[in-house]
């Protein structure tokens, strides 16, 4: 049975400077190379003239460094795949479809964002998010394990775009 997970990050930049970061490839190769994958690629990029930006990724764990309850369903590395598409910033706002996919794997991750103002000038993303594994017995384990990575992966994006912003922006 599918899971639900609301997240939400604070943020010092604005909605419009964290836009502005989601937009430029720099930031998107960056951050890749931050992300503790062992290998990360962007996959593809597109910024529209209307503000619109849909990134793809990948990225890839070794089979070394799974869990125990992934490694025994998953054989081999585990490739990581991402998309989202942001909207332009419209009333100070942006909102973005998020999925991602295990090639090969019974997982699929579903989720909307949005990035709104947030307290003291800076901005705050909020993520719904839906984790679907379908194994029979332990596919919610998965499903449990895939949400706390979440945690920690907004965690990880939210501190990396802060630097990012404070340096680039």
């Amino acid at each position: 049975m599918p899971r639900s997970f609301d997240l939400a990050a604070d943020y010092e930049g604005t909605v419009d400077q964290v836009h502005r970061a989601l937009s430029d490839e720099r930031y998107w190769l960056a951050r890749l190379a931050d992300s503790g994958a062992d290998d990360a690629t962007l996959d593809g990029m597109i910024v529209g003239d209307d503000g619109t930006v849909k990134v793809t990724t990948t990225q890839t764990l070794r089979a070394d460094r799974l869990p125990g309850v992934v490694a025994q369903f998953h054989r081999g590395d585990l490739s990581i795949q991402r998309e989202e598409t942001w909207t332009a910033v419209q009333d100070g706002r942006a909102t973005a479809t998020v999925t991602g996919s295990i090639p090969g794997a019974p997982v699929t991750l579903t989720g909307t964002a949005q990035l709104v103002p947030g307290a003291a000038g800076g901005s705050r993303l909020e993520l719904n998010a839906t984790v679907e594994v379908r194994v029979p017995l332990v596919g919610g384990k998965i499903e449990n394990f895939i949400g706390n990575g979440l945690v920690d992966l907004i965690i990880a994006e939210q501190r990396f775009t802060t630097v990012w912003i404070t340096e680039n922006v």
